[in-house]
């Protein structure tokens, strides 16, 4: 049975930030909130919490997963960016973006796009991933929380904490994170691609609503 906690959404008890780290580091699976919509996240190198994390979602070794980052220095170790990218991406993070970009030699090969070698990057806007990468010292190995069958995620946990009780480790609720997901951005070429329009703006990358 999972840990359920209710934590603070703008102001995270550091407690129960240390206790989700715990579960982290030793390989558990959790829920947490995210500045678009809940994710489940594990321990980037702990393959078998991947496994897990692959039975809940009922994705393939196809799925294309997304690293948490802390900030652009992570996002520059685990990725190759140049000047022009990292301009581009300190504008907008953190914020509600997944980026696609060239993987670097601390991504795990089973992490990446086989055909591509490409990773989904991230840097939310939300204290709790805050307070939870700060403890844990490296990126959260993430997914967005959407259940089989289902077309988008839960925006309260509530909704669905029985499904997932006996499935991951624990449940950190922070209350309602809204059911928009991140925007989607491959800058992996000279021009940003659009791959989905989500809740973040499209403007800084000269994207229009079209798009």
């Amino acid at each position: 049975m999972a840990q359920y906690l209710r934590i603070h959404p703008g102001n995270p008890q550091q407690r129960l930030v240390r206790q989700a780290v715990e579960v982290l580091r030793s390989g558990g699976l959790i829920v947490y909130p995210t500045d678009s919509c809940y994710a489940l996240g594990c321990q980037i190198g702990n393959k078998d919490a991947l496994d897990r994390l692959r039975n809940v979602r009922e994705v393939d070794e196809q799925h294309h997963f997304t690293l948490v980052c802390s900030g652009l220095s992570e996002i520059s170790r685990y990725a190759r960016v140049d000047n022009v990218q990292y301009r581009l991406l300190r504008t907008v993070t953190p914020g509600s973006y997944t980026f696609i970009l060239r993987a670097g030699r601390d991504v795990p090969k089973r992490l990446l796009n086989a055909r591509r070698k490409t990773i989904g990057l991230r840097v939310p806007d939300h204290p709790v991933v805050s307070a939870l990468l700060e403890e844990l010292g490296e990126p959260i190995l993430s997914s967005t929380l959407i259940l089989p069958g289902e077309e988008l995620p839960p925006s309260d946990i509530e909704e669905v904490r029985s499904d997932l009780e006996r499935k991951v480790d624990m449940i950190l609720d922070s209350g309602s994170c809204g059911l928009d997901m991140t925007t989607v951005v491959d800058l992996t070429s000279d021009v940003p691609k659009l791959v989905r329009a989500g809740k973040g703006p499209l403007k800084p990358f000269g994207f229009d609503d079209t798009d």
